[in-house]
């Protein structure tokens, strides 16, 4: 979105510049797909949705675009060769999916720009509805994601696990999202030190020519989900040139404050955060758990705090709605708010 060619350096402060110094991504994916009736108990999760309800995909991105999203994440989060795979798909059918991830959102974001341009939402009153940029970001999950076992929240792949075999098994994905239209890679969730050393050697080894963020996830508000410090995380994805922000998702709200500040400390990359609703993941029973009761409204009253602190991107993961997006759009934006 007139982004093309700019150095990783500028590439997120031009971004961030043309959206007002703030910018919205978007809420729970999956949330959104099981509310329209979709069933992701799958290994595949919201990637299912690819082979069975590309449209409904579409629409969600949509929703977010509506409620105020300046960034929409591609539904590849568990999309993987080796996942589509032991579905029974070929490798060239897998590879065609991951990339229809990306063009579905794209997809949605000219639908999206088609309607502004027309006056289509003349009748609605949200916050930065016109001519505000809109980037497409395609995700890249943890191997914990594609194992679909959990140990996305605990970054436990074993003592036998080494950076090398986690190098292969990201880079064919890797390969097709960066050629696949989007503005930038999302890596998502990850959960230690070793997994976001295979992201950074990656991208160079692959002279990937598109910018990325790291986001990482934590239960402790110290440490990312296997124990790593985060500190030392952030400085891993500080290390990489082609990273143009770094953060955390899917962590409870009520820990991101701190968080922010421990990044900051070790980055000056603008710090992109979007926690989930603040229940908890049961990785056994495959089911959100309501922990401390956080309302959609506490998480929304964070959000100035959040900015205080140095955040810069602002979104939801697991659990929030385009309800939540339309709000934290309303704090940024809203000068009444």
């Amino acid at each position: 979105m007139g982004l093309e060619g700019v150095e990783p350096s500028s590439f997120m402060a031009d971004f961030l510049a043309g959206c007002g110094g703030y910018a919205v991504v978007d809420g729970g994916l999956a949330t959104e797909l099981e509310r329209h009736g979709q069933d992701l108990n799958d290994p595949l999760w919201s990637a299912k949705c690819l082979i069975s309800f590309p449209q409904l995909v579409r629409r969600v991105h949509l929703d977010y675009l509506e409620a105020g999203a300046n960034v929409i994440i591609s539904a590849s989060y568990q999309a993987t060769i080796q996942g589509f795979e032991a579905k029974g798909l070929s490798v060239e059918e897998a590879e065609t999916l991951i990339k229809r991830s990306v063009e579905i959102a794209c997809e949605a974001r000219e639908i999206y720009l088609q309607r502004c341009a027309k006056g289509y939402w003349d009748f609605f009153d949200s916050p930065k509805i016109d001519r505000h940029p809109v980037l497409v970001a395609a995700s890249v999950g943890s191997y914990g994601a594609y194992l679909a076992d959990g140990s996305e929240y605990s970054g436990n792949y074993g003592a036998s696990m080494t950076l090398e075999t986690l190098k292969e098994f990201h880079r064919r994905r890797l390969q097709i999202l960066a050629s696949s239209g989007a503005d930038l890679i999302a890596f998502e969730t990850i959960p230690n030190k070793l997994e976001a050393q295979a992201y950074v050697e990656l991208l160079k080894e692959e002279n990937i020519d598109i910018p990325a963020w790291f986001s990482f996830s934590s239960t402790d508000g110290t440490n990312v989900v296997s124990g790593d410090p985060i500190i030392e995380c952030a400085n891993i994805a500080d290390s990489c040139s082609q990273v143009v922000a770094v953060g955390i998702n899917c962590t409870p709200p009520r820990l991101i404050h701190g968080l922010i500040l421990s990044i900051r400390k070790v980055t000056n990359k603008p710090v992109i955060i979007y926690p989930n609703s603040g229940e908890t993941y049961n990785g056994e029973t495959k089911q959100w758990e309501k922990t401390r009761g956080e309302t959609e409204e506490d998480f929304v009253s964070y959000v100035g705090k959040w900015r205080d602190a140095g955040a810069c991107l602002f979104g939801g993961c697991c659990r929030t709605t385009p309800n939540t997006i339309r709000a934290i759009s309303r704090v940024l934006f809203d000068k009444s708010s």
